[in-house]
């Protein structure tokens, strides 16, 4: 059995998998976790797809079914919906949108809580079941806190979430609260619940699940693991990602440089981290060299990604140098015109995710992404997570308003309305 431990990525110090440990004692960096440099051999990608027609109940799971290049614990002990299996998809509609012929999406929106936070939340929380927490907490602007809440439940373990009061949608916070969560309502931004949940973690024994927990980056860097297989291991030129929080970015960088050491690929993909214009801290800590780190007060229609100060920069910042990758940003109204074509495709997306191919067709435009090169944009989040921002800002040359009517109850009323429409 590979044993894994913690590291810190910028001392390199040390520390046991089995103990509490979000960021390293002695200069405070963010922990990965790490394996002996022989933790692949015998994990091919025949291992992998041979687990795709498996009836085992850990290999359902998009996640476990990589299970030993994740965590390796006991059967027993992990929590899984299970989660992972998200479908591929193409549209011809969206590539010519894109300017990209070779265009897929892989939709994380698919997952049991409608986002890929699952990914990253069963395997922090069978490492919270591992270390022997009672209660389990997150900062969140929605998605989080309902995937928490979820896996929380099924443990057994209290959960607790902090949100910003009035910036949570309530789609995200009756997820939440359905799944059994107490909701501590900060007076603030996320950037301020952020700060307060890790306050009161350290301070009352709580195990945090926030992206800055190294086993949420394990299961999350399973997505990418899926989207190769799903192209039959032949790896695309880019993989475009939306960018708050930056664990995706971070988990993207981790997840390729693994596979590319275990030979499941033969070259490595290059990240495309798309943030929103009014919510662009790494955007502009790239455009000026990684030389400052960026903070700034978020605000951007795509609430998933409303957030100023991104936990998992150190890591990010590594994953763009490593996969020679590139930051973007995208204007609300560009996101939200791409959000439209995807929902018209008849896929679906939350407004965060649409970052993906917004910005997949300014760096097409730019001409970063060349002719003739493949990019998979990942989605996501459902496109339930946000109902309002469908109601409030589907118009343009469709304005919502023309796709409703209301008739009285007979025939000729509704061929009267119908007809401009048929």
């Amino acid at each position: 059995m590979i044993q894994e431990w913690l590291e810190c990525i910028t001392c390199h110090a040390q520390y046991d998998a089995t103990e509490v440990h979000y960021t390293c004692s002695k200069c405070q960096g963010l922990l990965a976790v790490e394996r002996p440099a022989t933790w692949h051999q015998g994990l091919t990608t025949a291992l992998w797809d041979g687990r795709l027609s498996s009836r085992n109940a850990l290999d359902d799971s998009g996640v476990w079914r990589f299970r030993e290049a994740v965590m390796n614990v006991p059967a027993a002990t992990v929590v899984s919906h299970p989660e992972g299996r998200t479908r591929l998809y193409s549209r011809p509609a969206l590539s010519r949108f894109a300017n990209v012929e070779a265009l897929h999406f892989k939709h994380e929106g698919e997952n049991p809580t409608g986002s890929f936070k699952d990914r990253g939340m069963t395997v922090a929380t069978t490492q919270a079941r591992r270390v022997g927490a009672r209660a389990v907490a997150c900062a969140s602007t929605g998605n989080t806190s309902a995937s928490l809440a979820a896996y929380a439940a099924q443990a057994g373990l209290t959960s607790l979430v902090f949100v910003p009061a009035g910036k949570i949608t309530v789609s995200k916070m009756a997820q939440t609260v359905a799944y059994g969560a107490r909701v501590v309502k900060v007076r603030g931004d996320f950037d301020a619940a952020m700060d307060l949940v890790r306050k009161a973690c350290d301070a009352l024994g709580i195990y945090l699940l926030n992206s800055v927990n190294a086993f949420r980056i394990e299961g999350q860097k399973t997505i990418v693991w899926e989207l190769l297989q799903d192209l039959q291991w032949n790896a695309p030129d880019w993989i475009a990602v939306p960018a708050g929080n930056l664990g995706n970015t971070s988990a993207f960088g981790k997840a390729l440089k693994e596979a590319s050491d275990a030979g499941w690929i033969k070259k490595i993909p290059r990240i495309a981290s798309i943030q929103a214009s009014n919510a662009n801290p790494f955007f502009l800590s790239y455009s000026g060299g990684f030389a400052t780190r960026h903070k700034v007060k978020a605000e951007t229609v795509a609430s998933a990604i409303r957030i100023g100060d991104p936990v998992s920069y150190d890591k990010a910042r590594a994953a763009i140098e490593f996969t020679r990758g590139v930051v973007a940003q995208v204007s609300d109204e560009e996101l939200l015109r791409a959000k439209r074509e995807i929902d018209g495709a008849g896929i679906g997306c939350e407004p965060a995710s649409a970052c993906s191919l917004a910005g997949t067709r300014i760096l097409r435009e730019q001409g970063v992404i060349k002719p003739g090169e493949s990019v998979v944009c990942v989605l996501t989040g459902h496109v339930l997570k946000d109902p309002d921002v469908i109601m409030q800002h589907v118009a343009g040359t469709d304005p919502l308003e023309s796709r409703m009517v209301e008739v009285d109850a007979d025939l000729a009323s509704v061929e009267r309305a119908l007809k401009p429409w048929l």
